[in-house]
């Protein structure tokens, strides 16, 4: 957990393997707490202070520079990972910093619930931050994306599960000194298909009353 003095804000952040269920527990610990949930809701404000399209933030959401770079980067004598939406130069430090920003802006506000993004990792010297990285076994996550409609056979699952969560890893290693989905990088890791969403969410809200009280 954070070194820090500040004991007055807090905020749960939530790792999670996609299709792990991690942002409808997120959501679901919001709502037992009380408290605010940040998720997709934090590109939008990002986009919106930096005056940039929501649509960049999204290209770049949770990719390593180098992903994005490949996506976006144009052979203009830019320096690569440097980016344009109309006559504005974006890079994705720019990108990162803006939602950093806006993470820090939002924890001022009040304890609050953010998924993704290595919010553990930029709040952790601004206030209390409890960590939590929810997992599952291959099978329940196949499951659960088929369940979503996400895919439609359990190959195309498995092949998109094994995507964003390599692009998930790629983010948070790039941009903090930890490395994701180890257990020694959060507070609490728990495996979403023994208790469900439901329980897994009780268990968390139960663990962040605990340590922030």
């Amino acid at each position: 957990m954070s070194n820090n003095n500040n004991t007055e804000k807090w905020v749960v952040t939530i790792g999670r393997q996609f299709g792990s269920g991690g942002r409808e527990i997120g959501r679901l610990v919001a709502e037992k707490l009380g408290i605010e949930y940040y998720d997709k809701e934090l590109l939008i404000e990002a986009a919106r202070q930096s005056g940039v399209s929501e649509h960049i933030f999204e290209a770049a959401d949770e990719r390593s520079p180098r992903f994005f770079a490949n996506i976006w980067s144009f052979n203009l004598g830019l320096n690569s990972g440097s980016y344009f939406m109309g006559d504005t130069p974006l890079s994705d430090d720019h990108i990162y910093r803006a939602q950093s920003e806006v993470m820090t802006t939002l924890a001022d506000r009040g304890p609050c619930v953010m998924v993704g993004r290595t919010a553990d990792y930029v709040l952790r010297n601004h206030c209390r931050v409890v960590s939590v990285f929810v997992h599952a076994p291959e099978s329940a996550r196949i499951a659960r994306i088929l369940e979503r409609g996400d895919c439609q056979s359990e190959d195309e699952a498995r092949s998109l599960m094994d995507k964003k969560n390599r692009l998930r890893a790629e983010y948070y290693n790039f941009y903090t000194d930890k490395h994701w989905g180890e257990a020694s990088s959060y507070d609490l890791t728990i495996d979403s298909s023994l208790l469900g969403s439901e329980g897994t969410a009780e268990l968390i809200a139960q663990f962040a009353r605990s340590v922030t009280h």
